[in-house]
């Protein structure tokens, strides 16, 4: 889908700038060029999608739908399938989040499509296959759907909306306040697409800053951070290994399939598979760049307890790969 986009970025910074491609200047830049066009053609993709959904769809509606109705669960778990089919790094998912938060998805439901959307993926599942057969990527599916799934209902337990930043608030009520006007003048599609546009730029200015600081970051790590820099902290004589290998992740940035020949080589190295992949979730479902694009949407704190949750979660799971692998 975004291929022109790289064969963009691999033509400003080896033909028009003429870098060296093993530089790591040349890595940081490309990084930081594909990913600030991608993510914010998501954004407008998106927030413009969803704001037709919004004014057809009352915000309340789905609310009272998700709340009221028992499910049992089923709504975390779809959400969680529904980042499985989404290819989206950490980051790349934050559009999708803000677009779901703004058409009243509850926020523990929002948090299982975040979590595993970066996780699992079809390129990171055919990769998988290749790399450590079938069993292991089964397990390695199934897990990552739980995560986002169990990690999504006690963050939903928490009740963490009053922790949403005050722009957030600020756009659901603009949503809101469309929506009772398209509703009330029963407009046409044609008529309502201006307040929508104006809608997405108004949000396109919040958000924009925040995309780029922490898209910069994120090319600064994926170009000169050395992929064996933390071999040394992750034996299988460490007992500590797995959380270690979890927290000192979360300062790199990478997709799943940009990660997973890293973890290859860490296997082959004798680091538990467990460890390993307990490593690769960190990278790819929490990034610093990932929070600086959050802090636009969350508070500090919630920030935080979302970290805090989801690595607890990730070295649950390290831990059960190496006892079932």
């Amino acid at each position: 889908m975004f291929d022109w986009v790289q064969h963009m970025a691999d033509w400003i910074v080896y033909d028009l700038i003429q870098l060296d491609p093993q530089a790591h200047l040349a890595n940081a830049l490309n990084f930081f060029i594909y990913d600030s066009v991608k993510i914010l053609l998501l954004l407008v993709i998106v927030i413009f999608f969803m704001g037709i959904v919004n004014s057809y769809f009352p915000i309340d509606r789905v609310k009272n739908y998700l709340s009221r109705n028992k499910l049992y669960g089923l709504e975390y778990l779809m959400a969680s399938l529904f980042g499985v089919v989404t290819p989206f790094c950490s980051c790349s998912s934050v559009p999708l989040f803000i677009g779901f938060v703004r058409g009243g998805i509850p926020l523990g439901v929002t948090f299982s499509f975040l979590i595993t959307s970066p996780l699992v993926n079809e390129v990171a599942i055919g990769l998988f296959v290749g790399l450590f057969g079938l069993k292991t990527t089964v397990i390695y599916v199934v897990s990552g759907v739980l995560l986002g799934t169990i990690s999504g209902i006690i963050l939903s337990r928490l009740r963490l909306e009053r922790y949403l930043s005050p722009w957030v608030l600020e756009v659901l009520a603009n949503a809101q306040r469309d929506q009772d006007l398209f509703q009330q003048e029963k407009q046409s599609l044609a008529q309502r697409l201006p307040v929508i546009w104006s809608e997405v730029l108004e949000i396109l200015k919040g958000v924009v800053p925040y995309v780029i600081v922490g898209i910069a970051i994120g090319g600064l790590m994926h170009g000169y951070i050395p992929n064996g820099f933390f071999e040394q902290y992750m034996s299988k004589d460490n007992l500590l290994a797995v959380p270690i290998a979890a927290l000192m992740a979360v300062p790199m940035y990478s997709n799943a399939s940009g990660v997973l020949p890293i973890v290859q080589v860490l296997v082959a190295k004798g680091i538990p598979l467990g460890t390993a992949i307990a490593f690769m979730m960190g990278v790819v479902g929490l990034s610093l760049p990932e929070a600086m694009l959050l802090k636009k949407v969350m508070t500090i704190k919630l920030i935080g307890i979302f970290f805090g949750i989801v690595t607890l979660c990730i070295i649950i799971s390290g831990y059960l790969f190496n006892i079932i692998l």
